[in-house]
């Protein structure tokens, strides 16, 4: 890698020295100093910490430990029976595939609790991951699920996220997708070269949601893989086998302190295409962070030939935070002033659709401000990877969490636009942490019920933006860095057990939710097919020329003793236009004559009791509306006339 590496670092410097030698193109208000002021932001990670002499010592040490635990991997579960990491090229986690060396003694230094997991993905290929929780916090938590992105990722290059998300507050799973880290690269049976390469991406997509239903798997409901997308076939066999023999786990080592109706996505390059895609169209999940960029498919980027999971075009109602950077993957210098809305577009689109929104670009940044790589060929600003850790935890907790008092005035904070450690250290001593090139923007609902709206987020002048009220500077290290409580009497045994950083499989350490205990629960597993049962109370329902508003009620049983977790509530509102009915829209507007069957549904608030409410013209008519609730379980409820449905005539 060294070699490549200033192969890459010389050629960045010729492209920088032939911009400040050319001129601004004839006509533009490009200025080729500040640019070159700006792409020097892009060395702040690495000259002012990773190059550092105790930090490289440190990386060394972990290097060395890394590469005798995946000596002991494919030792313990290796070819040709177990794991196998042919073609990865961060498999020994070394150097540039370590994350921050810093992250390292979460467990040691009792900063919070993690356990090693395994499990199968639905073609049969092995995934790797680690749940993340600390002993002090509630008795239910809300969870995140964080994806990868792509080109050999591994999840430790996203610890910095799960340790700040755990310290907040949450229960955290990060996973590595088929084909990097400690992952399999290939899968089983027919499907063996099914997501080979992962880079063709299909391991994101649906290996989130793999992730998720692990995330959301119980002793009493322990997790059983999909059938293959491609091939039909069920994997079940292979995680049954590999859990008795101690090697996979049975089920989220965590379940017990995981409050499954309040989930969220956090996904990085690919996997933020995945998060973003699979977060929309997933009961399960409340809001969505994407880093580096924040996508709105308007199809299905994959398909499921066999049916087990839906790739419907994705109807966006979940919240979603985009995270960008002025440079991408392969940072070179900008010779001419960008368009500035190009890093918005699928938050711009979220925002047509009445959706709460952000998009928020680093000045300097890169696509690496996202993905920890102690590397100076993968450059990245020094305060990066803290903005990014303080809008994701504000963005889930206003949107996940929920009842956080503080979470509005942190997303609509002042202090990232006079950050003294950024000013300190700039080139031009500019505290400004937004991007000059690119606007950042914000559309949400406080909890007031007031909308925000600011399009340009680095002037000064944005109504409703002010001092949040918390420490000054913030550092997502000092954050991590708090020591937890310990474990006493009556702590939930997934957070008193063994806490390792280690991988699942390497010596010593044991594989959460393993071996024959965790197949053998003390009462019949109960698995929830039972859907959600919503009803419109006709009485709270009104409609008017200018408004409609639907209010109802909504419970899921769940199964036996397990109780079930209403997670989702949408209303179809249809015009009905001779034999066929015209669809409310997301737009506000109302879709092409189509089947009265084929409904639209958009998104209410509220679950067990809810409201859908819209403000916007409606021509007389008959007007049909239909609710329909999902569950944490991922049951959807079917059409019940008299009961999900209302028919109201406007004069």
């Amino acid at each position: 890698m060294g070699g490549a590496s200033r192969r890459k670092t010389c050629a960045a410097l010729i492209v920088l020295g032939g911009l400040l030698g050319a001129a601004a193109p004839a006509g533009a208000a490009f200025d080729a100093g500040y640019e070159a002021r700006n792409y020097s932001k892009t060395t702040e990670r690495a000259a002012r910490l990773t190059l550092l002499p105790d930090y490289q010592l440190r990386l060394r040490a972990i290097g060395v430990d890394n590469e005798l635990q995946v000596a002991q991997i494919l030792a313990n579960d290796g070819p040709p029976t177990g794991r196998t990491f042919v073609g990865q090229a961060c498999f020994q986690h070394l150097d540039a595939c370590t994350g921050d060396a810093r992250l390292y003694d979460f467990a040691t230094k009792n900063y919070g609790r993690v356990t090693p997991i395994l499990f199968t993905a639905r073609n049969g290929a092995t995934l790797s991951g680690h749940l993340w929780a600390t002993v002090a916090g509630p008795a239910k938590r809300p969870g995140v699920v964080i994806t990868n992105g792509s080109v050999q990722a591994p999840e430790e290059l996203y610890w910095f996220a799960a340790q700040t998300l755990a310290k907040a507050g949450y229960v955290v799973m990060t996973w590595d997708p088929q084909g990097q880290g400690y992952s399999d690269t290939i899968g089983a049976g027919p499907d063996l070269l099914d997501g080979v390469p992962s880079q063709t991406g299909q391991p994101f997509y649906d290996g989130t949601e793999d992730a998720l239903d692990f995330f959301t798997s119980t002793r009493a409901a322990p997790f059983v893989p999909r059938r293959s997308c491609s091939s039909g076939t069920d994997h079940g066999a292979k995680q049954a086998r590999r859990v008795a023999a101690g090697l996979n786990s049975a089920y989220n080592p965590m379940a017990e302190i995981l409050d499954r109706s309040r989930i969220g996505l956090v996904g990085h390059s690919l996997g933020a295409g995945g998060v973003s895609y699979i977060g929309q169209i997933d009961p399960r999940v409340k809001a969505i962070v994407a880093y580096d960029n924040l996508g709105a498919p308007a199809a299905a980027p994959f398909t499921c030939k066999s049916g087990s999971s839906a790739r419907p075009a994705p109807a966006f109602t979940k919240p979603a935070l985009g995270l960008s950077g002025d440079y991408g993957l392969l940072p070179t210098p900008n010779t001419q002033e960008p368009e500035p809305l190009a890093k918005s577009k699928g938050s711009k689109t979220l925002s047509a659709a009445g959706v709460d929104t952000a998009e928020l670009v680093i000045r300097g940044g890169t696509h690496f401000e996202f993905a920890f790589i102690p590397n100076p060929v993968f450059g990245a600003s020094l305060r990066g990877e803290d903005l990014t850790s303080w809008y994701t935890t504000a963005w889930l907790d206003k949107y996940v969490k929920g009842g956080d008092p503080t979470a509005d005035a942190r997303l609509l904070t002042d202090r990232w636009r006079s950050d003294a450690p950024s000013a300190e250290i700039d080139p031009d001593k500019d505290g400004n942490v937004f991007s000059r090139y690119y606007r950042s923007r914000v559309d949400i609902r406080t909890d007031a019920g007031k909308r925000v709206l600011c399009e340009d987020v680095r002037p000064a002048g944005c109504p409703g933006f002010g001092p949040d009220g918390e420490k000054v500077p913030y550092s997502s290290l000092a954050a991590i860095r708090r020591v937890d409580a310990v474990a006493a009497p009556g702590t939930p045994a997934s957070l008193s057990g063994v806490s390792s950083l280690k991988a699942a499989g390497s010596s010593g350490t044991p594989v959460g939710a393993s071996g024959a205990a965790a197949t053998a629960p003390t009462a019949q597993p109960c698995r929830d097919v039972a859907a959600p049962v919503s009803r419109i109370t006709r009485a709270r329902t009104t409609i008017s020329r200018r408004s409609l508003t639907v209010r109802g009620t909504a419970r899921d049983s769940g199964c036996d003793e397990v109780p079930g977790a209403l997670v989702r509530i949408a209303v179809a509102v249809a015009r009905v236009d001779g034999r066929l009915c015209r669809f409310l829209q997301p737009s506000g507007t109302f879709s092409k004559r189509r089947a009265c069957s084929h409904n639209a549904y958009l998104g209410a608030r509220g679950t067990s009791t809810w409201t859908f409410a819209r403000r916007l013209p409606l021509p007389r008519g008959t007007y049909r509306l239909a609710v329909r609730g999902a569950d944490a379980a991922g049951n959807v409820e079917r059409r019940r006339a008299g009961r999900t449905t209302l028919t109201l005539r406007l004069k």
